[in-house]
């Protein structure tokens, strides 16, 4: 797998990392497990980097335009967020029907759960992704094709428990591309071979394991076959990190907002870990209700907890849209927009000055059914000479 990473929950430790970024190594080999991959998405998932200032660090040292694969990878990021925002919590269903006539599993099989499959691809994947809460875009859409096409679990099980524990954990990237591996946010299924594996990660080939057939029995078996099962010779089972609706010691579930004696409120989520430059109490929030739907792991809770202890004068844990209709009428009430359920609504109350999050490409007033259809759109808007 991947070269050993840690994400500390720093702006400082998120420009280290883009300093280091070389678009032309990422283009030529960012299929590759070892490959010149950026690592930056959790940072940005977390609002500690942006997307439009990432690029203008970038073009201060490099020629990029809209044709170049990081300035498109980037726009993968803003097409699912512009489907988010069209479609809502309609991204945690269907968005095109599934493959007719398959039964999908309501749960992960213990297997799968304990990396030990016996595909070593996956089981590496697995424990990668408990060890360091990241994996490689190859990885995730090799283990999301196994775990629906191969193990017939339904992506919404498998995509509700990966994005507890990934550091990047974002709703429309995540489940969105889980969909797109499934069918149901593509034209068809993606499938995977031993040969792929072998071509991207060769010390994972997989060879001899049901993956290691043509594309055309894959094919058959994802419309047509059952759970084909873990394979007979297996390693020994990983411990699987739980998942919690709050991170480790809790939070305080009440704010004295007179005690505190100000007028001007910031309110710092999980999604917006930068302290505002303006003049206001920073107090960090924590909506219990999204956290029960979607815990995490205690990696990322102490990922984003770190930062919002860091970042704020206060913190605070409950049901926010109560918080906020409590301090609207009497605060000056800020925030950064979010489209995760429940802060989203929250946060929409007209009380709050919602400053939207930074997109390097417009975003179209009428849904974009493909990637290819949005990047044909946008991708124009973005200044090949602005560097």
């Amino acid at each position: 797998m991947s070269a050993a990473r840690e994400w500390m929950p720093t702006r400082e430790a998120a420009l280290a990392y883009l300093d280091r970024v070389d678009p032309a190594a990422y283009a030529r080999t960012r299929n590759h497990l070892d490959g010149a991959v950026t690592a930056l998405s959790p940072w940005i998932t977390h609002g500690l980097l942006d997307l439009p200032e990432a690029l203008a660090r970038l073009r201060e040292r490099y020629r990029l335009g809209p044709e170049d694969k990081l300035v498109a990878e980037f726009g993968w990021r803003e097409f699912f967020h512009h489907a988010w925002r069209h479609l809502g919590e309609g991204i945690l269903d269907d968005v095109r029907p599934a493959l007719p006539d398959v039964v999908y599993a309501a749960r992960m099989p213990d297997d799968l759960l304990h990396a030990c499959t016996g595909v070593p691809v996956i089981d590496a994947s697995v424990r990668q992704l408990y060890d360091t809460g990241w994996l490689h875009n190859h990885a995730r859409m090799w283990l999301a094709s196994y775990a629906v096409h191969v193990r017939k679990v339904h992506w919404r099980v498998a995509a509700d428990w990966m994005v507890g524990h990934l550091l990047d954990g974002d709703l429309a990237s995540n489940h969105l591309s889980w969909q797109w591996c499934a069918g149901t946010f593509s034209s068809k299924p993606y499938l995977f071979d031993a040969a792929n594996v072998a071509r991207y990660a060769p010390a994972l080939a997989s060879r001899g394991t049901f993956v290691d057939r043509s594309y055309e029995a894959l094919d058959h078996h994802a419309r047509r076959g059952g759970d084909a099962g873990p394979e007979p010779r297996r390693p020994q089972p990983a411990r699987v990190p739980p998942l919690q609706a709050l991170p480790d010691g809790g939070l305080p579930d009440t704010f004295d907002v007179a005690r505190a004696r100000v007028r001007r409120v910031h309110l710092l989520h999980p999604w917006s870990l930068r302290r505002p430059p303006e003049d206001a109490f920073v107090l960090g929030v924590i909506h219990r209700p999204f956290h029960r739907r979607f815990p995490w792991s205690a990696r990322r809770w102490a990922f984003a907890m770190t930062a919002l202890a860091r970042e704020t004068d206060a913190l605070w844990c409950g049901d926010l849209a109560q918080l906020v209709a409590s301090l609207a009428p009497d605060h000056d009430l800020a925030a950064r927009a979010t489209f995760n359920p429940g802060y989203r609504e929250a946060l929409a109350h007209p009380g709050v000055r919602l400053a939207p999050v930074p997109r390097i490409t417009p975003d179209p007033d009428r849904l974009c059914a493909s990637f290819t259809a949005f990047w044909k759109r946008v991708s124009a808007d973005i200044d090949p000479t602005d560097r």
